[in-house]
C-alpha cells in the first residue's frame, strides 16, 4: 500500500541516505512539500483545486500533485541524483481549505523556471496538465490559475495583432464591435451562405463569422464558401463606406490543410481568419505566427472548452484557458457573455476579460483571480460574446462587458421578423443608442429599457426586435462561481 493513503504522520524530510534508498516514500518525504518555500519571482506558479478521497492526506496530495507534475515518480529513483533534484523538485508551498468545502483544497505549487522550454504552450501544459489529473489518490482536480513570470511571458510574442491596431485597421473607435455568426451554421449552399454574410455586414454589422463547424462538407466546399463571403464582404464595404470582415474557418484535418485554407482567404483580401481550438496548442502558435507574417487577425473559437471548463471541481478554469491563449497568440477568444444562453456568472466572465485586456491583473478573488500577473507589455486579446444575445440585452452588455469586446448576434440578427438586414440594423441603432447615453452620463443600467424603446421610437427594425425577443432571457444557475464573495461587515 502507498502511504499517500494514511491520514497521520506526513514525514518530514529525510537525509540525503534514506532519501534516495530505494523504495517509496511520501511525496512530502522526498521534497515536494516546502511550507517555508518563498516562491521566486522567476517561478511558474499554480494554484490547484484537490479533492483528495477519503483517508489521504491533503497536504500529502498536493505534494503529490507537485511531484507527479515535475520529477517524481511512484518510487524513489537513484538517477535523481544525477540532476540538480532540489531545483527541479515542484514544490508544494501551501494548501488552504476551499471556502464552504470541507473536503476541497487549495494547493498552491512553485515550479522553477527551468522546468520549461521557452514559447511553448504544448510543453508547458504537458508538464502542468500532463497526468495528475488521472492520479488515483485524488477524487478531483482543477486547476483554477496560474502565474508567469515576466521571464517566461517574454519568450512569447502574444496576439498578432491586439486590440489597438485591429481597431486602427478597422477605422472604429469608442464602441464594442458588431457581429454575427451565420445561421444555419450548417447547411447553406455557398451561395446562400454569402447571402447572409452580405445582408448582415450591410445592415450595420462589422463582422459576421463562421461557425466551429462549418469547415469543408459535401453542402459547401471551404473554397466555396470563401469566394461568396469574400465577393458579400466587399460590396457590404462599398456599399456602407466601412470596413468589414467575414471570419473564414480555416480549420483542417491537418495543418498543411490549415495553411493552404488561409493562405487563400489572405488572398481573396480577408482581413481576418478563424480556428478552432481543437486543433491543438502547438497548431494555434504556428497560426498565430502565420497571422503574424501575414498581417492577419486571427480568431480563435473555444470550441470543446465546456468539457473541462465548466465543472468547478475538476477540469480547467477557463481563466488558465485565457492566460495560455493570450500567451500562444490569439487576437480574438470566446469569452463568455453574462446574459446569454452559454454558462457566465457575471464575476468569473468579468475575471476572464480582465486578464485577456488588461496590461497587468492584480488579486481579484471575487473574480476569481489569485496572482498577479504582469504582461510585460504584451498585447491584449479582443473578447468575443456569442450564444444567445439580442438588441434588448445592450445595456447590459455594455456594463458587464466594457468597450473592447465583439458583440456577436446570430440569432437575434438573422432570426429578425423583418429580415437579416434589418436584425443587423436594429444591433446597430441599440448599441450606438446605448453609448451615446452612456457618453451623455446617463445611468444606462437602470436607465438601459427607456433608453431602448427611446431608440425603438425612430427605428421599426429595432422595435420589432425588442417585441420579439425583449423579454428573453436564460435564467440559470451558474456551475463555475466564485469561492470568495464579500461579505458585510456591521458597523
Amino acid at each position: 500500500m502507498n502511504d499517500l493513503q494514511t491520514t497521520n504522520d506526513r514525514g518530514a524530510p529525510l537525509d540525503d541516505i534514506d532519501r534516495y534508498r530505494a523504495g517509496v516514500l511520501k511525496y512530502a518525504q522526498m521534497g515536494y512539500w516546502d511550507p517555508d518555500y518563498e516562491p521566486k519571482d522567476t517561478d511558474i506558479l499554480a494554484l490547484f483545486r484537490i479533492t483528495p478521497q477519503d483517508g489521504v492526506d491533503p497536504v500529502e496530495a498536493a505534494a503529490a500533485v507537485a511531484g507527479e507534475s515535475s520529477t517524481a515518480t511512484w518510487t524513489v529513483v537513484w538517477t535523481d541524483r544525477l540532476t540538480a533534484a532540489d531545483t527541479y523538485r515542484a514544490k508544494a508551498f501551501k494548501v488552504e481549505p476551499v471556502p464552504g468545502s470541507a473536503d476541497q483544497f487549495f494547493a498552491y505549487i512553485a515550479y522553477d523556471l527551468s522546468l520549461f522550454e521557452p514559447g511553448s504552450i504544448a510543453n508547458l501544459t504537458a508538464s502542468i496538465i500532463g497526468n495528475v489529473f488521472g492520479f488515483k489518490p485524488l477524487k478531483a482536480l482543477r486547476l483554477e490559475d496560474m502565474r508567469f513570470p515576466v521571464a517566461y511571458v517574454k519568450t512569447f510574442d502574444g496576439p498578432p495583432t491586439g486590440i489597438v491596431v485591429e481597431r486602427e485597421r478597422l477605422d472604429k473607435f469608442g464602441r464594442p464591435l458588431l457581429g454575427a455568426t451565420t445561421k444555419p451554421k450548417l447547411g447553406l449552399s455557398g451561395r446562400n451562405y454569402g447571402r447572409v454574410v452580405y445582408e448582415a455586414l450591410k445592415g450595420g454589422l462589422d463582422f459576421t463569422k463562421d461557425d466551429e463547424n462549418i469547415n469543408s462538407q459535401p453542402f459547401m466546399h471551404w473554397r466555396d464558401r470563401f469566394l461568396f463571403c469574400m465577393e458579400a464582404v466587399n460590396r457590404a464595404s462599398a456599399a456602407t463606406g466601412e470596413v468589414k470582415g467575414h471570419y473564414l474557418n480555416v480549420t483542417g484535418a491537418t495543418m498543411e490543410d490549415i495553411y493552404e485554407r488561409a493562405e487563400f482567404a489572405r488572398d481573396l483580401g480577408s482581413a481576418i481568419v478563424m480556428i478552432d481550438l481543437v486543433i491543438g496548442y502547438t497548431a494555434i502558435q504556428s497560426m498565430s505566427k502565420w497571422a503574424r507574417r501575414n498581417d492577419m487577425i486571427l480568431h480563435l473559437h473555444r470550441a470543446g472548452h465546456g468539457t473541462y471548463t465548466r465543472q468547478k471541481e475538476h477540469g480547467i478554469s477557463f481563466r488558465v484557458i485565457s492566460k495560455w491563449m493570450r500567451l500562444a497568440g490569439v487576437d480574438h477568444i470566446h469569452a463568455g457573455t453574462v446574459v446569454g444562453k452559454l454558462e457566465g456568472d457575471p464575476n468569473m466572465v468579468q475575471g476572464f476579460y480582465n486578464v485577456l485586456r488588461e496590461p497587468h491583473n492584480a488579486v481579484d478573488l471575487e473574480r476569481g483571480i489569485f496572482f498577479d500577473q504582469d504582461w510585460a507589455g504584451l498585447r491584449k486579446v479582443m473578447p468575443v460574446a456569442s450564444g444567445g444575445i439580442h438588441a434588448g440585452q445592450m445595456h447590459q452588455l455594455l456594463t458587464y462587458l466594457g468597450e473592447d469586446v465583439v458583440l456577436q448576434f446570430g440569432g437575434g440578427t438573422i432570426g429578425h421578423p423583418m429580415g437579416i438586414q434589418a436584425g443587423a440594423t436594429a444591433n446597430r441603432v441599440a448599441l450606438e443608442a446605448m453609448v451615446l447615453a452612456r457618453n451623455e452620463g446617463r445611468d444606462i443600467w437602470n436607465e438601459g429599457p427607456d433608453i431602448l424603446a427611446a431608440a425603438a421610437r425612430e427605428c421599426r427594425p429595432l422595435r420589432a426586435a425588442l417585441d420579439t425577443w425583449g423579454e428573453v432571457t436564460f435564467e440559470y444557475t451558474s456551475t463555475d462561481t466564485p469561492d470568495f464573495v464579500p461579505t458585510a461587515t456591521p458597523a
